[in-house]
This record gives structure tokens, C-alpha cells and sequence, in this order.
């Protein structure tokens, strides 16, 4: 083996991506001490995505004073690559940072704007930001204030909305925010489908975990629905059945409204910001994975994602994982050669979870045998 490429997501609740690629790192490099090797962590966007960039491609670390998602001040950072900032808003917006006062209706992703402000004003020509585990549903409004962006109640008032006010909203003047992020392309790393409002919606569907009861989640999507019908008054844009819309508390939308910008499969944005065609490049083998392989993971997961990349190219691709759940089989159909589960012994998840690190290596090392055969 000359040459490898390592790039998993987490398993989560055990290792981290960039656990992975050291485990898996360490392994090649025993069994094949000459070997060329590329490690790429691979995050979804949640928490952990701009440290797995970091490591993958050595970014700088900007650190911004910002706010959390009710207002209270704190430190937070981004990843800056040349021009390219990438922002996670769990880092101002995350559920752990409302644990114990849960509440959507008052949670706002003014801090993320304050990320994209900073961003815009140092430089950064494109800014990608990753969408996940938010405990948000304003559906970026609060972001969009931040980055200058003006509501109007229907006294023609200015005002300060939170999520249960979107009602109120009578007319949005977002010439500001136009005029910051001028000749900056803006994506997101989203990898739901779910509509802005209604039963497959932002609040249906996410809110509850964030926090909302019934009479809750009613109330923010009538709220999410009337932001649309100003959005469609104020933008001529319609951002009701827009897939990805309902993505992070309706942020899908206000990525694509406030921001001009595109929403993208988190995994083909890492591909293509690391360059990895190129990488593939005289690759002899890929080693990938995620915590659990199964029908769902041929929803653009990240082993489908670079599979589909490595298959064109005719590098194999070795799927090492926490577990293989029904449906796995029919990866096999695009571009991964193999699979083998992390799992030594028939225990509980609870359970063999604390040696998820040592199956790993050991896991690692078997394949790594049989390939030197």
C-alpha cells in the first residue's frame, strides 16, 4: 500500500472523527511505514464540524466575542482557510448550550450572525456554515438582525422579533446584509430535506426536541408560516416546499433568504472543499465509516458520499463501523467494497462502547493483515 486516504464521520457517542483517523492512522502507518497518508475527520455540520476542517486542512482558528442563544455574551470561533470561513452554528446556537432552560420560542441565532459579520469584515470571500444540533426555530431572523437586516410590524414600526412574533412581521428591508455579504458566496452544509412549515416541517419535526410541547410547536409553525408570506412579499421568493427549508429551526431558509446563499450536502461540500477527487489521485484504498451503516446510510451520508467519489475513480472503499443494520448490503451497489463492524464480541452498545477505541485498532489491524496477504 502506497498510498491511503482515511476520512470517517463520528461514532457518535464514542469517537470522534478526528479519534478515528489517528486510530486508523496509526495502524496503516505500522503495517506500512512508507505509506502516503491523507486523514480528512468528517463532521455533518453539527457540533465538531469547523475542528474536523481544522485538522483536515490545517486552518487558522479565529476566535469572536458573539452571544448565545439567549443573549448572553461569549467567546466562540470559526475556521479560516485563505478566503473561506467555515462556521458552525451549534457553537452559538447548540443544544447543549441551553441545556436546562429549553425554550424556542425565545432562542435566537443572533450570534451566528455575529460569526458571518466578522467573517465578512476580514476578508472571507466564501463562508460555509454547518447546520445542526441547534435548539433554535427563528429561522434565522435573529441572524439576519445581526448582519443589519430591519422588520417592520404592520404600524411600520421597527422591531426586534423573536421566534413566537414572526406574525408580526409585516415588511423586511434587507439591503444591509445585501450590501456586507456583496460578491461572498454563501453555503450551507444541510443534510435534511424537510419543507419550512407544516407536519414534515422545522417545528413538527424539531422542535419538540428543542424543547416545544404541542401547543408549542402549533404556535411556531403558524409563525414560520407567516414569515414565508413576508419572505414571498419582501424577496419574491418562495421558500414554503424548498427543500432543506425547515433544516435547524427554519434556518435552511434564512440561509437562502437573508444570505443569497445555497444550501448543500454537507458531505459533498467537504469533498469538495478538501479536494478530495484529487487526493483519490493514484489511491490505492479509502478506509471510511460512521457509528452505524444501514438502509438510511444511502441517504447521503457521508460513506455514500465518498463512495460515489471513489467508485469513479476506481479506488476501493473499506467501510470500518460501529455496527451494520438492515439495509447495509445495498452500499455495496455504490462503490464500497467492504464493511466490517467494530463489534467483537455480542454485547450491548452500552456496553462495548468503552472499547470502542481498542476495537477500532484491533479491527484495523486484521484488515491491514489480510491486505498485506
Amino acid at each position: 500500500m502506497k498510498k491511503c486516504i482515511i476520512i470517517p464521520d463520528s461514532y457518535k457517542g464514542t469517537l470522534s472523527a478526528v479519534q478515528i483517523c489517528t486510530i486508523m492512522e496509526k495502524a496503516v502507518r505500522y503495517h506500512f511505514s512508507d505509506c502516503e497518508i491523507h486523514t480528512v475527520p468528517v463532521a455533518d455540520g453539527g457540533e465538531g464540524t469547523v475542528d474536523c476542517f481544522a485538522h483536515a486542512m490545517n486552518a487558522q482558528r479565529v476566535e469572536v466575542e458573539s452571544t448565545g442563544p439567549f443573549g448572553a455574551p461569549l467567546r466562540a470561533h470559526y475556521a479560516k482557510i485563505q478566503e473561506t470561513a467555515i462556521i458552525e452554528m451549534a457553537s452559538v446556537t447548540g443544544l447543549p448550550l441551553a441545556e436546562g432552560r429549553l425554550n424556542p420560542r425565545r432562542a435566537t441565532t443572533y450570534g451566528l450572525g455575529a460569526l458571518i459579520r466578522h467573517a465578512a469584515e476580514h476578508g472571507c470571500r466564501r463562508i460555509i456554515i454547518g447546520l445542526g444540533g441547534s435548539c433554535t426555530n427563528d429561522a434565522g431572523i435573529g441572524m439576519a438582525r445581526a448582519l443589519g437586516a430591519r422588520f417592520y410590524d404592520r404600524n411600520g414600526a421597527e422591531f426586534a422579533p423573536q421566534a413566537d412574533e414572526m406574525t408580526e412581521i409585516s415588511r423586511i428591508d434587507n439591503t444591509a446584509v445585501q450590501k456586507l455579504l456583496r460578491g461572498i458566496e454563501v453555503t450551507a452544509m444541510c443534510d435534511v430535506d424537510n419543507p419550512f412549515y407544516g407536519e414534515n416541517g422545522a417545528a413538527y419535526v424539531f422542535a419538540p426536541q428543542k424543547g416545544a410541547d404541542e401547543a408549542c410547536v402549533e404556535l411556531l409553525d403558524r409563525n414560520l408560516r407567516a414569515l414565508a408570506r413576508v419572505i414571498k412579499e419582501s424577496f419574491a421568493l418562495q421558500v414554503d416546499d424548498m427543500a432543506g427549508a425547515g433544516a435547524a429551526g427554519g434556518l435552511g431558509a434564512g440561509v437562502v433568504a437573508f444570505l443569497g446563499g445555497t444550501l448543500r450536502s454537507g458531505i459533498e461540500t467537504v469533498l469538495d472543499l478538501v479536494q478530495f477527487d484529487r487526493m483519490l489521485e493514484d489511491a490505492d484504498i479509502v478506509f471510511t465509516g460512521e457509528g452505524r451503516i444501514d438502509s438510511q446510510s444511502l441517504r447521503g451520508k457521508v460513506i455514500m458520499g465518498v463512495a460515489g467519489h471513489a467508485k469513479k475513480m476506481g479506488v476501493p472503499v473499506v467501510a470500518v463501523v460501529g455496527s451494520i443494520g438492515d439495509g447495509a448490503e445495498e452500499i455495496y451497489r455504490h462503490g464500497v467494497n467492504s464493511i466490517f463492524s467494530i463489534n467483537r464480541q455480542a454485547v450491548d452498545f452500552c456496553e462495548s462502547r468503552y472499547q470502542s477505541a481498542e476495537n477500532l485498532e484491533k479491527t484495523m489491524d486484521s484488515i491491514l493483515r489480510l491486505y498485506k496477504i
